[in-house]
Protein backbone atom coordinates (compact mmCIF):
# COMPACT_ATOMS: atom_id res chain seq x y z
CA UNK A 1 0.00 0.00 0.00
CA UNK A 2 2.81 2.54 0.95
CA UNK A 3 4.66 1.80 -2.46
CA UNK A 4 1.40 2.26 -4.08
CA UNK A 5 1.01 5.88 -2.95
CA UNK A 6 4.79 6.72 -3.17
CA UNK A 7 4.09 5.75 -6.94
CA UNK A 8 0.91 7.86 -7.22
CA UNK A 9 2.66 10.83 -5.95
CA UNK A 10 5.82 10.40 -8.13
CA UNK A 11 3.97 10.41 -11.35
CA UNK A 12 2.04 13.64 -10.32
CA UNK A 13 5.41 15.54 -9.30
CA UNK A 14 7.50 14.41 -12.76
CA UNK A 15 3.71 15.66 -14.47
CA UNK A 16 3.70 18.68 -12.91
CA UNK A 17 6.40 20.34 -14.89
CA UNK A 18 5.28 18.67 -17.81
CA UNK A 19 1.88 20.24 -17.21
CA UNK A 20 2.95 24.08 -16.90
CA UNK A 21 5.18 23.52 -19.81
CA UNK A 22 2.24 22.55 -22.23
CA UNK A 23 0.24 25.44 -20.64
CA UNK A 24 -0.32 29.04 -22.23
CA UNK A 25 3.38 31.58 -21.30
CA UNK A 26 0.88 34.48 -18.78
CA UNK A 27 1.06 37.74 -20.90
CA UNK A 28 3.52 40.74 -19.32
CA UNK A 29 1.89 44.16 -18.85
CA UNK A 30 3.68 46.99 -21.13
CA UNK A 31 3.21 50.53 -21.47
CA UNK A 32 3.46 51.48 -24.98
CA UNK A 33 4.24 54.77 -27.24
CA UNK A 34 3.26 55.41 -30.56
CA UNK A 35 6.46 56.03 -33.35
CA UNK A 36 5.76 59.59 -34.25
CA UNK A 37 6.89 61.26 -37.40
CA UNK A 38 8.01 64.35 -36.81
CA UNK A 39 9.38 67.45 -38.15
CA UNK A 40 13.68 67.16 -37.70
CA UNK A 41 15.95 69.86 -38.74
CA UNK A 42 19.22 68.54 -40.48
CA UNK A 43 21.36 70.09 -37.96
CA UNK A 44 25.59 69.98 -36.58
CA UNK A 45 26.03 69.71 -33.18
CA UNK A 46 28.62 71.14 -31.40
CA UNK A 47 29.89 71.93 -28.11
CA UNK A 48 30.08 75.69 -27.09
CA UNK A 49 30.33 78.19 -24.12
CA UNK A 50 28.81 80.73 -22.85
CA UNK A 51 30.36 84.32 -22.97
CA UNK A 52 28.91 87.57 -21.75
CA UNK A 53 28.98 90.31 -23.68
CA UNK A 54 30.31 92.27 -21.20
CA UNK A 55 32.79 91.34 -18.68
CA UNK A 56 34.55 93.49 -16.50
CA UNK A 57 36.96 93.46 -13.30
CA UNK A 58 36.22 96.45 -10.89
CA UNK A 59 39.22 98.00 -9.81
CA UNK A 60 40.89 100.61 -7.85
CA UNK A 61 41.84 103.49 -9.35
CA UNK A 62 43.39 105.13 -6.16
CA UNK A 63 45.27 103.90 -3.03
CA UNK A 64 43.97 103.85 -0.06
CA UNK A 65 41.75 102.29 2.83
CA UNK A 66 38.62 100.23 1.83
CA UNK A 67 36.21 102.30 3.53
CA UNK A 68 32.70 100.28 2.62
CA UNK A 69 31.31 97.81 0.48
CA UNK A 70 27.87 99.07 -1.08
CA UNK A 71 26.28 95.73 -2.89
CA UNK A 72 25.12 92.28 -2.02
CA UNK A 73 26.94 89.75 -3.95
CA UNK A 74 25.28 87.50 -6.40
CA UNK A 75 22.85 90.38 -7.37
CA UNK A 76 21.93 92.59 -10.46
CA UNK A 77 23.41 96.21 -9.91
CA UNK A 78 22.84 99.51 -12.89
CA UNK A 79 25.72 101.37 -14.70
CA UNK A 80 26.89 103.98 -12.12
CA UNK A 81 25.49 101.92 -8.99
CA UNK A 82 28.58 103.03 -6.19
CA UNK A 83 30.27 99.92 -5.19
CA UNK A 84 33.05 100.34 -2.92
CA UNK A 85 33.84 103.24 -1.28
CA UNK A 86 37.52 104.93 -0.34
CA UNK A 87 38.66 106.43 2.97
CA UNK A 88 38.44 110.17 1.22
CA UNK A 89 40.28 112.44 3.77
CA UNK A 90 43.33 113.01 2.37
CA UNK A 91 41.85 112.98 -1.37
CA UNK A 92 39.41 115.83 0.11
CA UNK A 93 43.04 117.66 1.47
CA UNK A 94 44.74 117.68 -1.71
CA UNK A 95 41.92 118.90 -3.26
CA UNK A 96 41.86 122.07 -0.98
CA UNK A 97 45.57 122.46 -1.21
CA UNK A 98 45.41 122.82 -5.17
CA UNK A 99 42.68 125.02 -4.74
CA UNK A 100 44.64 127.30 -2.67
CA UNK A 101 47.64 126.89 -5.17
CA UNK A 102 45.65 127.95 -7.77
CA UNK A 103 44.25 131.03 -5.87
CA UNK A 104 47.82 132.12 -5.16
CA UNK A 105 49.07 131.72 -8.94
CA UNK A 106 45.71 133.99 -9.78
CA UNK A 107 46.84 136.41 -7.35
CA UNK A 108 50.43 136.56 -8.83
CA UNK A 109 49.11 136.88 -12.20
CA UNK A 110 47.56 140.12 -11.11
CA UNK A 111 50.74 141.70 -9.72
CA UNK A 112 52.62 140.76 -13.13
CA UNK A 113 50.01 142.14 -15.19
CA UNK A 114 49.92 145.57 -13.32
CA UNK A 115 53.27 145.13 -13.58
CA UNK A 116 53.11 145.23 -17.34
CA UNK A 117 51.24 147.76 -17.89
CA UNK A 118 53.52 149.99 -15.93
CA UNK A 119 56.76 148.88 -17.94
CA UNK A 120 54.76 149.62 -21.30
CA UNK A 121 53.79 152.63 -19.96
CA UNK A 122 56.98 153.95 -18.83
CA UNK A 123 58.59 153.05 -21.81
CA UNK A 124 56.42 154.70 -23.74
CA UNK A 125 57.27 157.90 -22.12
CA UNK A 126 60.55 157.66 -22.38
CA UNK A 127 61.07 156.67 -18.52
CA UNK A 128 61.50 153.01 -18.26
CA UNK A 129 63.56 150.74 -20.35
CA UNK A 130 63.45 147.86 -22.52
CA UNK A 131 64.66 145.16 -20.42
CA UNK A 132 62.35 146.44 -17.64
CA UNK A 133 59.28 145.87 -19.82
CA UNK A 134 60.87 142.37 -21.26
CA UNK A 135 61.45 141.38 -17.68
CA UNK A 136 57.66 142.16 -16.90
CA UNK A 137 56.35 140.58 -19.66
CA UNK A 138 58.55 137.39 -19.10
CA UNK A 139 57.04 137.32 -15.65
CA UNK A 140 53.29 137.56 -16.75
CA UNK A 141 53.58 134.94 -18.95
CA UNK A 142 55.34 132.80 -16.57
CA UNK A 143 52.48 133.76 -13.72
CA UNK A 144 50.19 132.38 -16.92
CA UNK A 145 51.89 128.86 -17.23
CA UNK A 146 51.73 128.91 -13.02
CA UNK A 147 47.86 128.96 -13.60
CA UNK A 148 47.55 126.81 -15.83
CA UNK A 149 49.64 123.74 -14.17
CA UNK A 150 47.26 124.87 -10.96
CA UNK A 151 44.46 123.96 -12.59
CA UNK A 152 45.58 120.99 -14.04
CA UNK A 153 46.81 119.62 -10.66
CA UNK A 154 43.21 120.88 -9.09
CA UNK A 155 41.71 118.50 -11.75
CA UNK A 156 43.94 116.00 -10.76
CA UNK A 157 43.15 116.07 -7.20
CA UNK A 158 39.37 116.02 -8.11
CA UNK A 159 39.64 113.16 -10.41
CA UNK A 160 41.46 111.43 -7.52
CA UNK A 161 38.81 112.41 -5.20
CA UNK A 162 36.19 111.11 -7.58
CA UNK A 163 37.86 107.61 -7.37
CA UNK A 164 37.65 107.08 -4.07
CA UNK A 165 33.98 105.78 -4.95
CA UNK A 166 34.34 102.74 -6.97
CA UNK A 167 31.37 102.50 -9.57
CA UNK A 168 29.83 99.75 -11.80
CA UNK A 169 31.34 100.72 -15.32
CA UNK A 170 28.48 98.34 -16.94
CA UNK A 171 24.93 96.95 -15.57
CA UNK A 172 25.13 93.45 -15.00
CA UNK A 173 25.14 90.31 -11.88
CA UNK A 174 28.11 91.23 -9.79
CA UNK A 175 30.70 88.70 -8.57
CA UNK A 176 31.89 87.94 -4.69
CA UNK A 177 34.00 90.62 -3.69
CA UNK A 178 37.57 89.30 -3.34
CA UNK A 179 38.58 92.03 -0.11
CA UNK A 180 36.85 92.98 2.75
CA UNK A 181 36.20 96.50 4.18
CA UNK A 182 39.53 97.66 5.92
CA UNK A 183 42.09 96.52 3.89
CA UNK A 184 44.10 98.86 1.71
CA UNK A 185 43.49 98.52 -1.90
CA UNK A 186 44.88 100.11 -4.78
CA UNK A 187 45.81 99.64 -8.67
CA UNK A 188 47.77 96.91 -7.43
CA UNK A 189 45.51 95.18 -5.77
CA UNK A 190 43.84 93.27 -9.13
CA UNK A 191 40.32 92.94 -9.59
CA UNK A 192 38.05 93.93 -6.13
CA UNK A 193 35.31 91.97 -8.00
CA UNK A 194 33.78 91.07 -11.38
CA UNK A 195 30.20 92.15 -13.02
CA UNK A 196 28.81 90.11 -16.09
CA UNK A 197 26.51 91.34 -18.07
CA UNK A 198 23.09 88.76 -18.65
CA UNK A 199 21.29 89.59 -21.62
CA UNK A 200 21.75 88.97 -24.51
CA UNK A 201 24.72 86.54 -23.96
CA UNK A 202 27.35 84.77 -26.47
CA UNK A 203 27.74 81.50 -27.59
CA UNK A 204 31.32 80.51 -28.80
CA UNK A 205 31.89 77.29 -30.31
CA UNK A 206 34.87 75.77 -32.55
CA UNK A 207 33.62 74.28 -35.83
CA UNK A 208 35.75 71.98 -37.52
CA UNK A 209 37.07 72.91 -41.51
CA UNK A 210 35.92 69.50 -42.46
CA UNK A 211 32.69 70.66 -41.76
CA UNK A 212 32.71 73.84 -42.51
CA UNK A 213 33.92 72.80 -46.35
CA UNK A 214 30.77 71.10 -46.21
CA UNK A 215 28.02 73.69 -45.16
CA UNK A 216 29.86 76.16 -48.13
CA UNK A 217 29.71 73.72 -50.29
CA UNK A 218 26.41 72.83 -49.79
CA UNK A 219 24.58 75.68 -51.52
CA UNK A 220 21.53 75.46 -48.88
CA UNK A 221 22.64 78.66 -47.00
CA UNK A 222 25.45 80.47 -47.92
CA UNK A 223 25.53 83.01 -45.50
CA UNK A 224 26.32 81.70 -41.90
CA UNK A 225 24.76 84.90 -40.14
CA UNK A 226 21.69 83.87 -41.31
CA UNK A 227 21.34 80.31 -39.77
CA UNK A 228 19.55 79.72 -36.16
CA UNK A 229 20.89 78.23 -33.19
CA UNK A 230 19.55 75.94 -30.56
CA UNK A 231 20.70 74.79 -27.03
CA UNK A 232 20.61 72.08 -24.59
CA UNK A 233 21.92 71.85 -21.01
CA UNK A 234 24.35 69.05 -19.53
CA UNK A 235 20.99 67.41 -18.36
CA UNK A 236 19.60 67.12 -21.92
CA UNK A 237 17.19 70.09 -21.13
CA UNK A 238 16.65 72.27 -24.17
CA UNK A 239 16.90 75.86 -23.45
CA UNK A 240 13.56 77.65 -24.85
CA UNK A 241 15.51 80.57 -26.76
CA UNK A 242 16.66 80.45 -30.45
CA UNK A 243 19.89 82.37 -31.09
CA UNK A 244 21.10 83.93 -34.61
CA UNK A 245 24.62 83.56 -35.55
CA UNK A 246 26.94 86.91 -35.53
CA UNK A 247 30.19 85.96 -35.69
CA UNK A 248 32.35 83.68 -38.17
CA UNK A 249 36.16 83.91 -37.60
CA UNK A 250 38.37 84.84 -39.79
CA UNK A 251 41.43 82.65 -39.48
CA UNK A 252 41.39 79.07 -38.57
CA UNK A 253 43.04 77.87 -35.53
CA UNK A 254 46.48 76.03 -36.41
CA UNK A 255 46.13 74.00 -33.21
CA UNK A 256 42.72 72.42 -33.28
CA UNK A 257 42.21 73.44 -37.46
CA UNK A 258 39.07 74.70 -36.75
CA UNK A 259 36.62 78.26 -37.12
CA UNK A 260 35.62 79.74 -33.88
CA UNK A 261 31.56 80.88 -34.94
CA UNK A 262 29.47 83.02 -32.09
CA UNK A 263 26.02 83.16 -31.67
CA UNK A 264 23.93 85.66 -29.55
CA UNK A 265 21.55 84.10 -27.70
CA UNK A 266 18.54 86.23 -25.69
CA UNK A 267 19.02 85.47 -21.72
CA UNK A 268 15.82 87.27 -20.18
CA UNK A 269 15.63 84.67 -17.13
CA UNK A 270 19.21 84.38 -16.57
CA UNK A 271 19.37 80.44 -17.49
CA UNK A 272 22.73 81.35 -19.13
CA UNK A 273 25.58 81.57 -17.15
CA UNK A 274 29.39 83.37 -18.09
CA UNK A 275 31.45 80.15 -18.98
CA UNK A 276 28.63 77.37 -18.93
CA UNK A 277 29.47 74.59 -21.87
CA UNK A 278 26.16 73.73 -23.72
CA UNK A 279 25.17 72.10 -26.89
CA UNK A 280 25.07 73.80 -30.14
CA UNK A 281 22.83 72.83 -32.64
CA UNK A 282 23.20 74.63 -35.82
CA UNK A 283 19.75 74.14 -38.66
CA UNK A 284 21.52 73.58 -41.94
CA UNK A 285 18.47 72.98 -44.18
CA UNK A 286 14.63 72.65 -44.20
CA UNK A 287 12.90 70.11 -41.28
CA UNK A 288 12.73 66.51 -42.45
CA UNK A 289 9.50 64.46 -41.00
CA UNK A 290 11.70 61.85 -39.15
CA UNK A 291 10.68 59.01 -36.91
CA UNK A 292 10.91 59.80 -33.48
CA UNK A 293 11.01 57.61 -30.25
CA UNK A 294 11.54 58.02 -26.58
CA UNK A 295 15.14 57.08 -25.06
CA UNK A 296 13.59 55.07 -22.70
CA UNK A 297 12.68 52.35 -25.75
CA UNK A 298 16.44 51.67 -26.51
CA UNK A 299 18.26 48.72 -26.20
CA UNK A 300 21.74 48.14 -27.13
CA UNK A 301 23.45 44.26 -27.27
CA UNK A 302 26.56 43.34 -29.90
CA UNK A 303 24.82 43.69 -32.69
CA UNK A 304 23.93 47.18 -32.52
CA UNK A 305 20.39 49.14 -31.11
CA UNK A 306 17.15 47.93 -31.16
CA UNK A 307 13.82 48.34 -29.71
CA UNK A 308 10.84 46.03 -28.77
CA UNK A 309 7.31 46.91 -30.75
CA UNK A 310 4.09 45.11 -30.42
CA UNK A 311 2.88 43.04 -33.18
CA UNK A 312 -0.40 41.27 -33.55
CA UNK A 313 -0.60 40.73 -29.06
CA UNK A 314 2.97 39.65 -29.30
CA UNK A 315 6.71 41.38 -28.58
CA UNK A 316 8.86 41.99 -31.92
CA UNK A 317 12.27 43.18 -32.49
CA UNK A 318 12.94 45.77 -34.36
CA UNK A 319 16.79 47.21 -34.97
CA UNK A 320 16.85 50.78 -35.92
CA UNK A 321 19.43 53.74 -37.04
CA UNK A 322 19.73 55.95 -34.76
CA UNK A 323 20.24 59.81 -35.84
CA UNK A 324 20.41 62.26 -33.32
CA UNK A 325 18.39 63.55 -30.02
CA UNK A 326 15.87 65.62 -29.69
CA UNK A 327 14.21 66.58 -26.80
CA UNK A 328 14.00 63.41 -24.41
CA UNK A 329 13.92 61.44 -28.70
CA UNK A 330 15.76 59.52 -30.20
CA UNK A 331 15.63 60.48 -34.07
CA UNK A 332 14.79 57.13 -35.94
CA UNK A 333 17.24 57.02 -39.39
CA UNK A 334 15.89 53.42 -40.51
CA UNK A 335 14.13 50.59 -39.16
CA UNK A 336 11.00 51.94 -38.10
CA UNK A 337 8.51 53.97 -40.43
CA UNK A 338 6.29 55.61 -37.98
CA UNK A 339 2.77 54.49 -36.41
CA UNK A 340 4.42 51.26 -34.50
CA UNK A 341 3.73 50.11 -30.87
CA UNK A 342 6.72 51.09 -29.25
CA UNK A 343 7.47 49.30 -25.95
CA UNK A 344 8.85 51.70 -22.86
CA UNK A 345 7.76 50.18 -19.70
CA UNK A 346 8.29 46.60 -18.75
CA UNK A 347 11.14 45.80 -20.68
CA UNK A 348 12.28 43.77 -18.12
CA UNK A 349 10.57 40.81 -18.54
CA UNK A 350 9.91 41.15 -22.43
CA UNK A 351 10.97 38.64 -25.00
CA UNK A 352 10.59 38.71 -29.02
CA UNK A 353 7.80 36.71 -28.92
CA UNK A 354 6.15 36.99 -25.61
CA UNK A 355 2.42 38.20 -25.72
CA UNK A 356 1.90 41.26 -23.99
CA UNK A 357 -1.09 43.92 -22.80
CA UNK A 358 -0.12 47.17 -24.41
CA UNK A 359 -1.38 50.15 -21.94
CA UNK A 360 -0.28 53.52 -23.64
CA UNK A 361 1.55 55.49 -21.99
CA UNK A 362 1.84 59.40 -22.19
CA UNK A 363 5.62 61.12 -23.45
CA UNK A 364 7.28 63.16 -21.22
CA UNK A 365 6.89 65.95 -23.29
CA UNK A 366 2.80 65.32 -21.99
CA UNK A 367 3.77 64.62 -18.71
CA UNK A 368 3.06 66.98 -15.50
Amino acid sequence: MRLATLAIFALFTASAPTLAQQGDAPKISVGVVRAELKPVSNALDFVGRVEAIERVDVRARVTGFLDAIEFKEGEMVAAGASLFRIEDGLFKAAVSEAEGALERSKSAKVLTEVQLDRAKDLLARDVGTVVARDQALAADEQAKGTILVNEANLQTAQINLGYTIITAPVAGKIGRSAVTKGNVVGPDTGALTVIVSQDPMYVTFPVSQREFLRFQKSGEAPDATKLKATLRFADQSTYDQIGTINFVDVTVNRSTDTVLVRASFPNPNGALIDGQFVRVGVETGKPIDKVVVPQAALIADQEGVYVFIVDDGKAAVRRIKTGGEMGNGIVVEGGLSGGEEVIVEGLQGVRSGSPVIATPVPRMTDRS
